[in-house]
């Protein structure tokens, strides 16, 4: 039987209170911060006030952030493409462009048959055979000739565009010219011209520098000269 008096002071066993069945103590609840600039997205991994900062989804105001002469950032490209430098001339126009090649055809096809004329007659298809000759190699020479000195043919002086390098705006090195009036051209030999409709329209989807394949491969790009 147990002595214990509940009137007494002192707790059922004597001594101290026991202090191992009062629950643990948890610290005080420390309240949040409150966001920067309060809103819960500023402070992110992408920086600025929205999801990625800035006003375009890469920052800046263009679509690849900036306000770069292509729509792109400063530098005027998307990360990991080729940045045209800052104040490069906008685009040529697609008119332009297709004008200046109607106007460059015109003129070597005129002078390819001016140079077979005196050697061959039009009036058997062999005579027409070697015009057509004729006006790809003259084409070839002139476009690589033309385009290694300026960047501008007869055709796109008269257009006011001019091919450049995509890199910093300047005139095509040599090698870059060749390349471009090769691949423009010699296809075109075996596609009897049909590459050129295909060539004209991959620049026509390309973004956001419209190249052409033959732009693609010299790493240019045609810009106006107004």
């Amino acid at each position: 039987m147990s002595s214990y008096d509940p009137s007494s002071p002192e707790p059922e066993g004597g001594g101290k209170p026991s202090f191992d069945k009062q629950p643990p103590k948890s610290d005080p609840p420390q309240d949040s911060p409150p966001p920067a600039n309060g809103s819960p997205y500023d402070g992110s991994p992408y920086g600025g006030g929205g999801g990625y900062g800035g006003g375009g989804p890469y920052g800046g105001d263009g679509p690849y952030g900036g306000g770069g002469p292509y729509g792109g950032s400063p530098s005027g490209a998307p990360v990991g493409g080729p940045a045209p430098i800052a104040g490069m001339p906008p685009l040529g126009t697609w008119p332009h462009r297709i004008l200046a090649r109607l106007i460059d055809y015109l003129l070597i096809q005129v002078l390819a048959f001016v140079v077979v004329l005196p050697f061959t007659g039009f009036t058997n298809r062999n005579g027409w055979t070697d015009g057509v000759w004729v006006y790809y190699v003259l084409y070839f020479v002139y476009d690589g000739v033309m385009i290694s000195r300026d960047g501008q043919t007869l055709g796109k002086k008269a257009m006011k565009v001019r091919a450049a390098m995509l890199s910093d705006g300047s005139s095509p090195t040599s090698s870059a010219a060749w390349t471009r009036a090769a691949v423009y051209t010699l296809p075109a030999v075996i596609c009897c011209g049909l590459w050129w409709i295909v060539d004209g329209m991959f620049g026509v989807f390309d973004k956001p520098y419209r190249q052409c394949v033959h732009d693609k491969a010299a790493k240019t790009v045609v810009v106006s000269t107004n």
